[in-house]
């Protein structure tokens, strides 16, 4: 079975301090050690000199064993606590998944 790579763009409403930033890190950070099938987490500020953006400032990259572990993971209890934390801190999010050919 292929591993899943699951990348979240993150742009946060413009009245978030640093303190609610650092708050959805310290949140999704959790998520590996309470949800299983979840191989590895990275996470960023936007680094590109592109300029292509379009006002999207964080992301992160997980890898998850299979897509039935990301299956898994999305109704998962602690992943929609996560949620409940992260989304009313973001102006907008995108979310994008594929397979490790």
């Amino acid at each position: 079975m292929p591993e899943l790579k699951h990348i979240a763009l993150f742009k946060f409403k413009p009245e978030c301090s640093a303190e609610d930033i650092a708050l959805v890190w310290r949140t999704v950070e959790a998520l590996p050690n309470q949800i299983p099938g979840i191989l590895d987490l990275s996470w960023g500020t936007d680094a590109s000199v592109e300029g292509l953006s379009d006002g999207f400032t964080h992301s992160f990259v997980m890898t998850f064993e299979s897509v039935a572990a990301r299956d898994v993971y999305l109704p998962h209890p602690v992943h929609q606590a996560a949620v409940a934390i992260i989304m009313p801190k973001l102006e907008r999010v995108i979310v994008i998944d594929h397979e490790v050919a």
